[in-house]
């Protein structure tokens, strides 16, 4: 009876001892468990404990939840626009005191009748200075034939005329004649004088001219003159309606030749 009253007595301070020798070995074999992985049942503590030097932790990737969203790239909308280069609209257009004047260059052309000149005109055949008559007419120098050529003889002594100077040099072989004047009714003087020495007659120099559809032909300087070195002035009255008086010329027996035309106003 006293043995098990004592058995009654010390069994549970058995049970209580082996209870704690069961807990004491659940522990020690908690402790071998990976400090990442909690026991089931368990909270993971909030403290980590730092991994030893000599295994290496590896590297956790961040899970797409704990990786912040890249920045939205700003609309083009936010973009200050680029600088646009001005078109040439946007640059104000000199003003004209600010570009200077330019004058346009014209090429030097030689016997080539300036724009339209009211009459009197006078032209000096065969001659490349202005000449002054006895009655104080300046006559321009040669100019408005096409082709020929032109010869002076200063030397040779004309009648029929108070001004010399005008049939001592004159044009040949030319084809025709224009000079630009207004529309209108205009008397026409051509002059001559046979002061080639290769001409010793009649019948030597014949040639054909045309003055604004006035024609002349079979024309002898020798006959119409009376003679060498004699001045002759053929007068013809026209009307100009294209803004230019034409004269043409033909051979027929020699080269034509003319010294001086004039264009006068008709009365």
């Amino acid at each position: 009876m006293q043995h098990s009253m004592r058995l009654v007595r010390y069994w549970p301070g058995c049970f209580i001892a082996m209870l704690a020798l069961l807990l004491f070995a659940g522990c020690q074999s908690g402790g071998k468990q990976p400090a990442s992985q909690p026991m089931p049942g368990t909270t993971a503590a909030t403290t980590t404990t730092s991994p030893s030097a000599d295994v290496p932790v590896p590297t956790v990737a961040p899970t797409p939840t704990e990786t912040a969203p890249p920045a939205a790239a700003p609309a083009p909308a936010d973009n200050p626009a680029p600088p646009v280069a001005a078109t040439p609209t946007d640059t104000p257009a000199p003003t004209m005191e600010s570009v200077p004047a330019v004058a346009p260059v014209t090429a030097a052309v030689t016997n080539v009748a300036p724009g339209p000149v009211l009459p009197p005109i006078r032209i000096k055949a065969g001659l490349f200075d202005s000449l002054t008559d006895s009655d104080g007419n300046v006559w321009l120098p040669d100019q408005g034939f096409a082709d020929g050529e032109t010869t002076e003889r200063p030397e040779v002594q004309i009648a029929n005329t108070k001004t010399p100077a005008l049939y001592q040099s004159e044009r040949y072989s030319m084809t025709s004649f224009s000079y630009p004047v207004p529309n209108g009714k205009y008397v026409v003087k051509l002059h001559f004088a046979e002061t080639y020495d290769g001409i010793t007659g009649p019948g030597e120099r014949v040639f054909a001219f045309n003055v604004e559809g006035h024609e002349f032909k079979d024309f002898d300087v020798w006959i119409k003159a009376g003679g060498p070195m004699r001045a002759y002035v053929e007068t013809v009255n026209v009307e100009v309606s294209d803004g230019k008086l034409d004269i043409t010329f033909a051979p027929n027996v020699e080269n034509p030749e003319i010294n001086a035309i004039e264009i006068l106003p008709a009365n």
